[in-house]
């Protein structure tokens, strides 16, 4: 089941209580002191896992609970820690405070880690009071109770392309076709309901992941449909690749779809507009598949490439320019930094 938003509740152990103790030794008449001090509470820790690719795996469990603290106990014996509680999470999810609306943390990276409930401090015991005056004392401290907090958890996907288009562009069976995923594809829109991941192997040594962003349509960037829930998976991609049918079976015009589809991304995020793009016509074994190209290529004043994912054609020429893309696009990164 995929999953991409949920509200977890988090709440860290509790910390032991102090002990209040005394010496009682034979022959020590004035033992003192010796109450141990409590246990701290174990944390809620979230880490970034490269293993992962939805958060389906938390649907059913809401509450996550961290151990508590020993109690101290005398002869000056410290309460054992709580347990910390590991929630293992895909990278490039997006941590927050439910209630506050803060970023906690954005496990971009695997093995990110954040501490998102604080386990309490476990209390002091008698022996910690003891004073040149106080010789005795009978105080201890309770422990600190955890933090509880009300979490959501955002994914957003991590590839370096991204495939967006209108429904039934082809998205899925170029994915199919160029990796080994397996998408569900039909002839009707809206086949892909989530996200798919591929990697894309060329030659020997050189890879990238591409997803399969689900079919966006006019209004996406305000929330029609299930626009944003789309749209965050395309923030992270360093290169879009757009994908236009050349005979929508809707009867409109391919030029003015690529344009409806540029827009919703610059409406959802101006950075989005800025991003490097490929533009591919599709299923180029269709009659009005090469006039498209041309009329789409004096509108945008760039190449438009066409390929056929039923075929075959172009989709090694496209894969070698996805990846002359990126290294241009690495090489841009690397000298920023």
């Amino acid at each position: 089941m995929f999953i991409d938003e949920i509200t977890l509740i988090c709440r860290a152990g509790d910390g032991g209580r102090g002990c209040m103790s005394f010496r009682r030794e034979a022959h020590v008449p004035r033992g003192g002191p010796d109450g141990g001090d409590g246990g701290d509470g174990g944390d809620i820790i979230m880490v970034a896992s490269e293993h992962m690719n939805s958060l389906g795996h938390l649907a059913g469990h809401i509450h996550w609970n961290a151990e508590r603290g020993s109690h101290g106990e005398g002869d000056l014996c410290r309460g054992k820690s709580g347990k910390d509680t590991i929630i293992e999470v895909p990278a490039g999810t997006l941590i927050k405070d439910a209630e506050r609306g803060h970023v906690l943390k954005d496990l971009a990276h695997p093995g990110d880690r954040v501490i998102v409930a604080k386990g309490g401090r476990g209390g002091r015991g008698n022996k910690r009071f003891a004073t040149a005056t106080n010789r005795a004392p009978r105080e201890v401290e309770p422990g600190e109770a955890g933090e509880e907090r009300r979490i959501s958890l955002e994914l957003k996907m991590i590839a370096d392309v991204g495939l967006v288009g209108k429904p039934n562009a082809g998205k899925s069976t170029l994915l199919s076709r160029i990796t080994r995923a397996t998408p569900e594809i039909a002839n009707y829109p809206f086949t892909t309901k989530h996200p798919n991941l591929g990697v894309v192997e060329v030659g020997w040594d050189q890879d990238f992941v591409v997803a399969d962003i689900p079919g966006l349509i006019e209004g996406a960037h305000a929330g029609i449909g299930l626009g944003h829930e789309f749209l965050r998976h395309v923030e992270r991609t360093r290169l879009l690749v757009h994908l236009i049918e050349p005979m929508p079976m809707d009867q409109t015009d391919p030029v003015e779809n690529y344009h409806q589809i540029r827009e919703e991304l610059r409406l959802y995020d101006l950075e989005l507009d800025k991003r490097p793009e490929i533009i591919v016509i599709t299923k180029s074994e269709l009659p009005d598949a090469e006039a498209a190209v041309e009329l789409l290529q004096e509108t945008v004043n760039q190449q438009v490439h066409l390929i056929s994912a039923v075929t075959g054609q172009g989709l090694d020429a496209l894969k070698r320019l996805i990846v002359k893309k990126l290294d241009e696009i690495k090489e841009v990164e690397a000298a920023a930094e």
